[in-house]
């Protein structure tokens, strides 16, 4: 395994969208949004059509970081280039996308505390990728995947936009709301008491006097109020935490979270939607520091009952760090799932 960039059989193709949803979002994040593109081996020498896969990244990442290289372990994007070249694999076109934002993330839904992630995906990058390349651009051809944040993307996009998505991989991705998130509140709610006075307004003016060195506790903090930007803002953008200062649950706010918890819409609301998908990969690390393997056993239990034809379903010796190994091994069998 080389320790710098490796010749590929493909190609990468970096663009900047100008979003006309993202334009006027409430934090003031920028809404020019860059866009990576994986062209398969033999793209450039033939005018054939090519399925797509959209992959979304998690929490606190963003596209460029796709290409960050870490002692003996391959850039995702050169294990995805390496599982085309080989040959033993129906090409498909792969997207990288994000959702960054100020909190390091918008759950890829749309949210007056954020803005229109959800939407910035279904009607601006879709069609665009669409127009700009030779994909096939119907449902039954285009999937969805991603880990953690990204994970949950996957699994609640198609729920949404069924028209769109005919596929999705979730590597643990948020789900069981009340087994990944809900024991962090009473830890959140003594940090803000101890350290913040109670305050998030505190929290900000803190790590803005400290650039490029907050920890992971405050990370953890972050994330807690990125998601709440997603799931709980009010109708003009006021956060609203499901917790309280003593860490017991705000019902009436923890019910908007519920709602968009994977396994409640897939058993619910959405369970038609989630049916009529033609394919779904489910794996989490037995080992998953925010239980999110039972989040997938979950999901998978829903996503049988609501019928989908073909389901893959794993857990595997890991944690929630470190899988990137997975992912390829998804998008095979995606584009297995998808040329049939």
């Amino acid at each position: 395994m080389l320790p710098w960039s490796a010749e590929l059989a493909g190609r990468f193709e970096q663009s900047t969208l100008d979003s006309t949803l993202l334009r006027d979002n409430p934090l003031g994040d920028p809404h020019q949004r860059q866009v990576l593109v994986y062209l398969p081996p033999g793209y450039d020498e033939s005018d054939r059509r090519y399925p797509s896969i959209y992959v979304a990244i998690g929490y606190t990442g963003h596209v460029g970081m796709w290409f960050n290289r870490t002692a003996f372990r391959q850039p995702y994007p050169e294990q995805l280039d390496a599982l085309f070249a080989a040959g033993d694999v129906p090409p498909a076109i792969v997207v990288f996308f994000d959702g960054w934002n100020r909190f390091g993330g918008s759950q890829y839904v749309d949210s007056p505390g954020t803005g229109r992630y959800h939407s910035h995906l279904c009607e601006e990058i879709v069609p665009w990728v669409d127009a700009t390349y030779r994909t096939v651009p119907e449902r039954d051809q285009r999937a969805i995947t991603g880990k953690s944040s990204g994970g949950y993307a996957a699994m609640v996009t198609p729920m949404l936009r069924p028209d769109l998505f005919g596929a999705l991989a979730t590597h643990a991705g948020d789900a069981s709301f009340e087994l990944c998130y809900r024991p962090e509140f009473p830890q959140r709610a003594r940090e803000l008491r101890d350290r913040y006075a109670g305050s998030f307004e505190n929290f900000f003016a803190e790590i803005a006097q400290r650039p490029n060195r907050i920890t992971n506790a405050e990370l953890g903090m972050l994330e807690i109020y990125g998601c709440s930007a997603a799931y709980s803002a009010d109708p003009d953008g006021t956060v609203q935490l499901p917790f309280d200062e003593l860490g017991e649950i705000r019902p009436e706010v923890w019910q908007r979270w519920l709602a968009l918890d994977p396994v409640v819409m897939g058993a619910g609301s959405h369970r038609e939607a989630l049916g009529s998908l033609r394919a779904v990969w489910i794996d989490a690390g037995k080992q998953d520091e925010y239980y999110l393997d039972l989040g997938a056993t979950a999901f998978e239990r829903v996503v049988r009952a609501a019928g989908v034809p073909a389901v893959h379903f794993e857990l595997f010796e890991g944690a929630h760090g470190g899988i990137e190994y997975r992912y390829p091994l998804a998008i095979q069998w995606l584009c297995e799932q998808l040329s049939r």
